[in-house]
């Protein structure tokens, strides 16, 4: 199978189809392209709460689509510093631009070795195709 979906080369990702944009320590989040296209159209986002501690792994939020009810989990260790509170209102920003304005999170990453854990563009593309 050929990769089809945008799969930018300036991110990070987990094998959990989140990704990870990094940001002076910091850690922008949301969900791939695949995964958005997998859930179908979201119409709920259960946010983090800001101050919240995360642990690598673990469930960070939860979203609601058309289709099912689905975990995004953290991608790193660390604290919600800042939530997409316009995902309240518009759920559907996250398939209408998942690596944008359909943002999830921002977290304070506990350590930057978390980062190196991550795959690449190109090691994430290949888990797609597998």
């Amino acid at each position: 199978m050929v990769c089809t979906v945008n799969v930018p080369d300036d991110l990070r990702y987990s094998a959990d189809h989140e990704w990870v944009r990094k940001e002076e320590g910091r850690a922008r989040v949301g969900i791939t392209d695949y995964a958005q296209d997998a859930l179908g159209d979201i119409v709920f986002v259960q946010m983090p709460e800001l101050g919240a501690p995360v642990v690598a792994g673990q469930p960070l939020c939860e979203l609601e689509s058309t289709k099912s009810v689905s975990d995004v989990y953290s991608p790193l260790d660390g604290t919600v510093v800042e939530v997409n509170s316009e995902l309240g209102d518009q759920p559907q920003r996250i398939n209408e631009d998942p690596y944008g304005e359909g943002w999830i999170c921002v977290i304070e990453a506990a350590s930057l070795e978390g980062f190196k854990s991550l795959m690449g563009a190109e090691e994430y593309r290949k888990l797609l195709e597998a």
